[in-house]
């Protein structure tokens, strides 16, 4: 009884409340999506929400140090996976021109690898980046260099998956932790550098023929060619937003999610099933729960005990930020269809279950902010001091 005490002392209960605010609203509206399809995407997630429960509890009874200290059997594991993805894993191919391999199947349930590898990434990056700041080492161009390297070996490997939704994500979660590492202001400048003089090159060599009309559909959706062609998901997602209005048509009452007019509105547009129903206040209430998540994540992360807990957390943070934005971008048609999910709330069980795992980590993070090498200073504070004779 006394651990489950202290357990409950140490837990950050705020961060759990937020969390299954977010879980409660992701399952309402999955509900409802479901009622368009035969599939039950609400029974598919709430078993991915208890699962990732489950995991995130179990995470945070470790010290997060001693679960980073086995990050090279992590990184490899990342690496098979990711690998085997790629030569045994479930395609996916339209006429579009899309050929993606970043699925496997596991007992008839498919499994989307880079979800996983995410999560992994946030472990072994935050502990290379640790390492270095213990060595100062982090100051050195190479060490920086190899840095890039680490962070380029799971890009490349979504990219070959024919998923650069994911390695967008992945080159995100590598500048935030790089930033909140301590990674020097100058290196930022130079991969800005970099970047801009490979845009062109990207262009013309790396992206493909359906990448780049989604870049241009962006732009032309009010063209009839490109509403009814590249521009159709969204255009439609936008109309369906649009119809919202400010209080919503209601739940489980959206005509155009009921016709399932929004192709793939229970994963990527799930964002315009939300601006339908609930309209501008349901809009605003999603994006504002997860921006209190984003914030919360934040101060857990200044007020980390180390170097490897801050880039922890600031790997979480990126993870849901970028992908929120992207996602809601995608769904107002300001940026491009990029196959990036929007965090908990898009229907997905890998993704759903790896999140709460993510999480998991930066509430191993709170809950050991008081603690120097295994010793409890909230603890050690709370004692009588002995008696000077």
């Amino acid at each position: 009884m006394e651990r489950v005490r202290d357990y409950l002392h140490r837990m950050d209960k705020v961060y759990w409340l937020i969390i299954t605010a977010v879980s409660v609203f992701s399952l309402v509206i999955l509900k409802s999506v479901s009622r368009a399809t035969n599939t039950d995407y609400f029974q598919t997630q709430l078993f991915a929400v208890i699962l990732g429960y489950g995991a995130a509890f179990v995470i945070t009874l470790f010290d997060y140090k001693d679960i980073a200290s086995f990050w090279h059997v992590i990184a490899g594991f990342s690496v098979l996976l990711m690998v085997y993805t790629i030569l045994f894993g479930d395609a996916v191919t339209s006429s579009g021109g899309v050929n993606a391999r970043a699925w496997i199947n596991i007992a008839g349930r498919t499994f989307q690898s880079s979800e996983l590898v995410k999560i992994a990434f946030m472990i072994t990056y935050a502990k290379h980046i640790s390492i270095l700041k213990e060595n100062n080492l982090l100051h050195r161009f190479w060490h920086v260099c190899l840095l890039g390297v680490h962070a380029l070996v799971p890009v490349m490997l979504c990219h070959l998956q024919g998923d650069d939704g994911a390695a967008v994500v992945f080159i995100a979660m590598f500048l935030f932790m790089s930033f909140g590492g301590g990674v020097q202001k100058r290196y930022f400048l130079l991969i800005a550098g970099v970047a801009l003089l490979a845009l062109p090159l990207m262009w013309n060599y790396v992206l493909e023929p359906y990448q780049k009309a989604r870049f241009t559909a962006v732009y032309n959706l009010d063209d009839p060619n490109v509403m009814m062609g590249d521009g159709w998901q969204q255009y439609q997602a936008r109309t369906s937003i649009g119809s919202g209005q400010f209080w919503g048509k209601g739940l489980f009452n959206g005509p155009r999610v009921e016709e399932n007019m929004v192709t793939f509105q229970h994963s990527d547009f799930i964002f315009s099933v939300v601006g339908e129903e609930l309209g501008f206040v349901g809009c605003t209430a999603l994006i504002l729960l997860l921006a209190v998540l984003l914030i919360k994540t934040l101060l857990i992360a200044f007020k980390a005990r180390d170097t490897l807990g801050t880039c922890i957390c600031f790997g979480f943070f990126g993870l849901i930020f970028v992908q929120s934005v992207v996602n809601i971008g995608m769904c107002l048609a300001l940026f491009p269809v990029m196959g990036v999910t929007l965090p908990f709330f898009s229907a997905g069980g890998s993704s759903a279950a790896c999140l709460y795992f993510g999480y998991g980590l930066v509430q191993a993070v709170s809950m050991r902010r008081m603690e120097v090498e295994g010793l409890d200073l909230a603890r050690q504070g709370r004692r009588k001091p002995a008696l000077k004779l």
